[in-house]
């Protein structure tokens, strides 16, 4: 569809993308599901047994089926699944998909990867056609930090090192994770100008680079 069809000035609409196993109803994403209008789940199906192509395809349905822009909100799995989107369904920059949050990015390139995350490999490389934040633990159990950082940079992601926090999940012990919606504040503000026109990638990773209002907790790649 035609970029001039859409109306740019309109207020994006998020997308939870959950990773294996779905997220369960204490997990962050649901509860940013439950609480915020602009928010819904990707209904992905096969969630114990995810199957590549047909996690893109259902993502890309939901993208094409939202009135854009769309703000993708992903988690574990999810963020390879966005980013194979992103490979497969090519975009002009910052649209439909104008920008993602994609926390604790699952490796499926490691050695002995689960069954489940197979299908998924090898993660692109290619850069994300929109603006995007990488979050990751130095203690995720289903990557390491220095892999975490690699796919950032493969993916012209801004960088983020959460400390401790393990998968970055309901196990957490994050709740809502109030620091996650000032980081989806951010990608929001480096998404769209003040009249909803799209950002430069050059505007839109000077946003992304700053530093939470009042929070200097969050330790910036």
């Amino acid at each position: 569809m035609a970029r001039a069809m859409f109306d740019l000035a309109v207020t994006p609409t998020i997308l939870t993308v959950p990773g294996l196993g779905g997220s369960g109803p204490a997990h962050w994403q649901s509860l940013w599901e439950k609480s915020r209008p602009d928010t819904s789940r990707v209904e992905l199906g096969m969630w114990d047994r995810p199957h590549r192509n047909a996690w893109v395809t259902k993502l890309d349905q939901a993208i094409s089926s939202a009135r854009a822009p769309v703000i993708l909100v992903a988690h574990s799995l999810g963020c390879i699944a966005v980013a194979w989107w992103a490979a497969m369904s090519p975009q002009p920059y910052g649209w439909p998909v104008a920008g993602a949050l994609l926390v604790a990015p699952a490796d499926v390139d490691r050695a002995h990867v689960a069954d489940e995350l197979k299908p998924f490999a090898p993660a692109p490389k290619q850069s994300l056609p929109f603006p995007s934040i990488v979050v990751s633990s130095t203690d995720d159990p289903w990557i390491d930090a220095d892999r975490a950082h690699s796919l950032a940079v493969d993916w012209g992601s801004h960088f983020i090192d959460l400390g401790p926090h393990g998968h970055i999940n309901a196990a957490s012990g994050l709740g809502r994770w109030p620091e996650g919606l000032e980081l989806l504040d951010r990608v929001l503000a480096a998404a769209g100008g003040p009249y909803g026109e799209v950002r430069s990638p050059g505007d839109a990773r000077s946003i992304l680079s700053r530093p939470c209002a009042g929070d200097d907790r969050l330790p910036l790649g």
